[in-house]
């Protein structure tokens, strides 16, 4: 075993690299903790029928989760879905049929920029904007118009998730071997069968790693959904109606919380999402590493 004065430059970073992990695990291990320790009051008072008690009403003092956790499913998961054809076409655009040249360049430079744009701004954006055309879309659909709902919330969401999606899966189609494409092109495969039979069996994995990153960013976003959703602490009857995810709720009421259960329940709401953030990423990385091995 070699001690510290023949380590190398190598065993130095590992060494570094080592640490910077466990820092990060504990790190999520304080941060899990802490939320435990103040949601407590709220764990012991209501206890398991906080996430399967749909009322919400600090005046009376009942707290249930289930419109929150349901919202934010409900909204993170539509986004990901208006997201996807739009992920997968600049994807395909950029890695496969204009790798270089201007409008390469451009549209990446757009990407790039929608990726860097504050949540507040495309917030207000909405407001302004998609709101009176989905109010419009409600009226000949006949619906109540509220204009702010889960469907405007969630393409919102969409809009703000395309940056990131499509940038990681356009360098996974550009990472996809030569070779195999010109050998599929060589036996006669057309560039639409290439794409259908190569790069995408390949790329696979990378594509869904972006989906998943897509869908950890949309679960933990607050303030444009927040302007957007309508707040209402209410289970939604449908796509149109207003609702609350478990970000815009502990937006809405955590600086005006008084209460010891009302603020430990804002914690607990807390937990959860992050709870349901380390279990999408679980199941999503042991999915990306069973399409690697099939691969």
């Amino acid at each position: 075993m070699k001690n510290i004065f023949q380590w190398t430059t190598d065993d130095i970073f590992k060494k570094i690299l080592q640490g910077m992990g466990l820092s990060m695990l504990l790190i999520l291990a304080g941060i899990v903790v802490t939320l435990t320790l103040e949601a407590w009051p709220a764990i012991k008072a209501i206890g398991p029928s906080f996430v399967t008690e749909k009322t919400w009403d600090p005046v009376f003092e009942e707290y249930g989760a289930l419109a929150f956790f349901l919202g934010t499913l409900a909204t993170s998961f539509l986004a990901l879905l208006i997201s996807l054809p739009f992920m997968f076409s600049i994807a395909l655009f950029l890695g496969e049929y204009y790798r270089e040249g201007f409008f390469s360049s451009f549209l990446k430079s757009v990407v790039e920029l929608l990726a860097g744009i504050p949540s507040v701004v495309y917030g207000f954006w909405a407001l302004f904007v998609l709101v009176p055309v989905i109010r419009s879309i409600e009226i000949k659909l006949g619906v109540v118009p509220y204009g702010v709902g889960i469907l405007t919330a969630s393409i919102v969401l969409a809009i703000m998730i395309i940056p990131y999606s499509a940038a990681i899966a356009a360098d996974v189609v550009k990472m996809v071997p030569a070779d195999l494409k010109e050998a599929a092109l060589s036996l006669g495969a057309t560039r639409y069968e290439m794409i259908k039979k190569i790069i995408i069996p390949q790329a696979v994995s990378g594509l869904f790693a972006g989906v998943l990153l897509s869908l950890g960013r949309a679960i933990g976003e607050t303030m444009a959904v927040t302007m957007v959703i309508g707040n209402a602490n209410e289970i939604m009857d449908s796509i149109f109606s207003p609702s609350n995810t478990m970000a815009s709720i502990i937006a809405n009421e955590f600086a005006e919380a008084t209460d010891t259960i009302h603020v430990a329940s804002l914690v607990e709401i807390a937990l959860l999402l992050l709870l349901v953030t380390l279990v999408i990423n679980v199941v999503g990385r042991y999915i990306v590493n069973r399409l690697n091995v099939v691969n």
